[in-house]
């Protein structure tokens, strides 16, 4: 493979390049080249079972990673089958394994298969609550990829799929302070709305050339005070939750520096350079961190 096969934001250009040949495209089809992708399905999932207080839960945290790895790239592999067509006409995704004609459709779908029955094993770690909360997400997962076609704001649903693993997580331990779940639910929604917006900055130019929705091209020049929006949002509802497990103002302490993060990655955003909103977007892994500790810190004080 040389170097313009490889997708252009891949993290682990040489780490991939020296992947035997026959596994390469396989890694790059689940973006195994891109982990900020899983860490950013993960830390959902690792706030709703810190924010429920039973403790560090190592254990059950590990199989939501092992989950977040495997079914991010599931849903990498499904999106590239049904996208194909799309991606072969923007120059961010044209080098696709699927979309290059480098790995067969029938192919991505046995992949889809292995990684989809990792996904299966790390469920049935679960009690059955949180399996049945888990398996509630499919039907969005599956719809996700024809959002960008039907609606301008695609990560708006993407939102409510990427950020799931809140109440899967807060299910696996607990039944009650559902209001609590659902601001903290509430506030990954919108936490993904803003990173994945900075996201979609990189290809709005194509983007509108082909037809694909999105809210970056939606906001047009109003970007930044939209993704400001959505942080803030983000936060108030982090507010909320911790307000409702723990009633002290001291606990909300605990989202300075998560607010100052969010605060950083807006008033830094360059939307005109093309390097500045990828690596505002993956600055969220410790944007999700920042919040994990804050939840750990209120739910098991």
């Amino acid at each position: 493979m040389t170097a313009d096969q490889i997708t252009p934001d891949s993290q682990h250009r040489g780490l991939v390049g020296a992947l035997p040949p026959g596994v390469r495209d396989y890694a790059l089809l689940a973006r195994f080249d891109r982990p900020i992708g899983w860490w950013l399905l993960f830390w959902p999932c690792a706030w709703g079972v810190w924010l429920a207080g039973a403790g560090w839960q190592i254990g059950l945290v590990l199989w939501m990673l092992l989950g977040s790895i495997a079914m991010r790239g599931a849903g990498c592999v499904y999106n590239d089958v049904v996208d194909a067509d799309l991606d072969r006409q923007v120059a961010r995704t044209a080098s696709r394994p699927i979309a290059s004609g480098r790995v067969s459709v029938k192919a991505a779908w046995a992949w889809l298969l292995a990684l989809a029955a990792v996904g299966l094993v790390v469920l049935l770690q679960l009690r059955w609550q949180a399996q049945l909360v888990a398996l509630g997400s499919l039907a969005l997962v599956a719809a996700y990829p024809f959002m960008k076609r039907i609606t301008n704001w695609p990560q708006a649903w993407l939102g409510l799929v990427f950020t799931w693993g809140v109440p899967v997580g807060w299910v696996a331990l607990r039944g009650d302070y559902l209001g609590a779940m659902l601001a903290l639910y509430a506030a990954a929604f919108f936490w993904c709305l803003a990173y994945d917006t900075i996201y979609a900055l990189q290809d709005r130019e194509d983007d509108a050339l082909v037809g694909i929705r999105s809210s970056a091209l939606t906001l047009g020049g109003r970007v930044k005070q939209g993704v400001g929006l959505f942080y803030a949002a983000s936060v108030v509802c982090l507010a909320l939750a911790f307000w409702q497990v723990r009633p002290d103002p001291l606990a909300l302490l605990a989202l300075l520096p998560v607010a100052a993060h969010f605060a950083w990655q807006v008033l830094t955003l360059d939307p005109a350079d093309g390097a500045n909103p990828l690596a505002r977007f993956r600055s969220n892994r410790m944007a999700g961190a920042l919040v994990a500790a804050a939840c750990f810190v209120v739910g098991n004080a």
